[in-house]
């Protein structure tokens, strides 16, 4: 069975999951979330044994709801989410306007999951007044819901008993990480974040992002983050700065999707910056190189 993703989300590393992995050290015992998601690296990190312990946090209430509902109560969601999925026959523009409308009056995490399942390439949208107001596709139904049933079923197998569960602002999740812990980031990206990005709740300012970095770093803290990257020679967003100490590694994501529908051939290539603590951590231990990454040494090199 591959690793369960019962939430689909447009940006999640579920694909590059298993790379990131690879820059793990072998003793964590928690990994920490503050941009959790749709939870792809922590989940990935519970299949493989890469992590004993979870804190997953997000921003997002109604998110983070319906991981509470996914971790704890797996059949009750699956349940909720069938019954959506199959009154929608027929009907299926007009019922998807239909649970957007009262999703976004109640909150309700079955209608938030089947709202993911059901809009445009899993791309989450909210207008400025914080409400739900992508599309549907209307090419597709959804997951089925013996295939959402098995997916949320094997996530809470993996998290139940073993992640806390916030919503709040990602500095609040931060300071429950400690120097034996690591922490993945991947927040909103500078890329799609100049101006409000409605993919998100809220965005970041980077300026904050880069001095809390920084004070991870002060705090011997092992950190990830993956942030921005480029397409071909297009660039998004700004390299993280060389005063932060981070080790800059460039993971190619595969084809780019909108440069296939412009009628370019050019794949996306994300940034992932690892923390000195954490590359202290790794030290000179060889590891295999991730297939389709371009491995830059700023500062030092490590064996990979």
């Amino acid at each position: 069975m591959a690793v369960p993703h019962p939430i689909p989300y447009q940006g999640s590393k579920r694909g590059l999951a298993h790379t990131i992995l690879t820059y793990f050290p072998k003793d964590v015992t928690r990994l920490v979330e503050p941009f959790a998601g749709s939870a792809a690296v922590s989940l990935a990190a519970a299949y493989y044994g890469k992590a004993k312990s979870f804190i997953l946090n997000d921003l997002n209430q109604a998110l983070m709801s319906l991981w509470d509902e996914i971790v704890s109560r797996p059949t009750s969601i699956a349940s909720a989410y069938e019954k959506l999925w199959q009154v929608q026959a027929g009907q299926e523009r007009q019922y998807y306007d239909f649970v957007r409308a009262q999703f976004n009056q109640t909150r309700r995490p079955d209608y938030l999951l089947y709202l993911l399942a059901r809009c445009v390439k899993a791309s989450v949208r909210y207008n400025a007044y914080g409400e739900f107001n992508q599309s549907p596709d209307n090419r597709r139904k959804g997951a089925r819901p013996d295939t959402m049933r098995e997916n949320i079923i094997g996530a809470s197998r993996l998290l139940k008993g073993k992640a806390v569960l916030m919503a709040a602002d990602y500095r609040q999740a931060l300071t429950k990480a400690t120097p034996s812990d690591v922490v993945y980031m991947d927040p909103p990206y500078q890329g799609v974040c100049a101006n409000r990005d409605p993919r998100y709740i809220e965005g970041i300012q980077v300026e904050n992002f880069i001095e809390t970095l920084d004070a991870l770093n002060s705090g011997k803290i092992s950190f990830i983050v993956s942030y921005d990257g480029r397409t071909g020679s297009k660039m998004f967003g700004k390299p993280l700065p060389k005063s932060l100490g981070l080790t800059h590694i460039e993971l190619d994501a595969g084809r780019s999707s909108q440069a296939t529908l412009l009628g370019r051939a050019a794949n996306t290539v994300e940034s992932l910056y690892l923390s000195p603590a954490l590359v202290d951590r790794i030290g000179q231990v060889l590891m295999p190189k991730p297939k389709g990454y371009h491995y830059q040494r700023p500062l030092f090199e490590v064996a990979l």
